[in-house]
């Protein structure tokens, strides 16, 4: 098989996660808004970490890294990251200000696309940096929905929360400056050709 139709491959185990974990965005929203099933949400929301982590193993470890992949996969966190944000705001387990930290810099990074096209590239590469701030950011939203509710393990998971959440937006933002450095080197390349 050669690398041009290896990148080109739809049907691989990490894909089918990838897809499953989007699939999974509406029912989220769902168990948040509709019956508020918490413990079904929170199970949801760590099981799509877990299957996010997984896709990752197994595309390098059995070579089955695709295009569609590398859509997929980052587009499948940014849904549940959006979709947690919007059922805990509404829920009114988050203030409005994290939400506004966390879109922004979705709305920062996105406004570099229209750049990134004029001279020939798609997105860029996603770098370890980002992945720790989504790791960060999916341990903090299950975190926090079970600081909202009363028992024993409230004030622990309050706390941890927040320190995820707190570390995720950061590592969120200090990636999206990174990809603004990404962004001029390949300028930078471009104009030198």
């Amino acid at each position: 098989m050669s690398e041009t139709s290896a990148e080109d491959r739809i049907w691989t185990v990490p894909n089918l996660l990838s897809f499953l974990r989007l699939l999974g965005v509406p029912v989220f929203l769902w168990l948040v808004l509709g019956p508020k099933a918490d413990g079904w949400a929170i199970a949801l929301l760590m099981v799509a970490g877990f299957t996010d982590w997984l896709d990752g193993k197994i595309a390098r470890a059995f070579n089955q890294t695709s295009r569609l992949g590398r859509i997929i996969d980052p587009a499948a966190d940014k849904l549940y990251v959006f979709a947690t944000i919007i059922g805990l705001l509404l829920r009114e387990v988050i203030p409005w200000w994290l939400v506004v930290l966390i879109l922004g810099r979705e709305l920062f990074v996105a406004s570099f696309a229209p750049v990134l096209r004029k001279h020939g590239y798609r997105a860029l590469q996603v770098h370890f940096l980002g992945k720790a701030a989504m790791f960060n950011l999916m341990y903090a939203f299950p975190l926090l929905f079970l600081a909202s509710h009363t028992g024993w393990y409230a004030e622990i998971a309050r706390i941890t929360g927040w320190a995820f959440a707190i570390w995720g937006t950061g590592l969120y933002w200090w990636a999206g400056l990174l990809y603004v450095v990404q962004v001029r080197q390949l300028i930078k390349a471009d104009k030198k050709e």
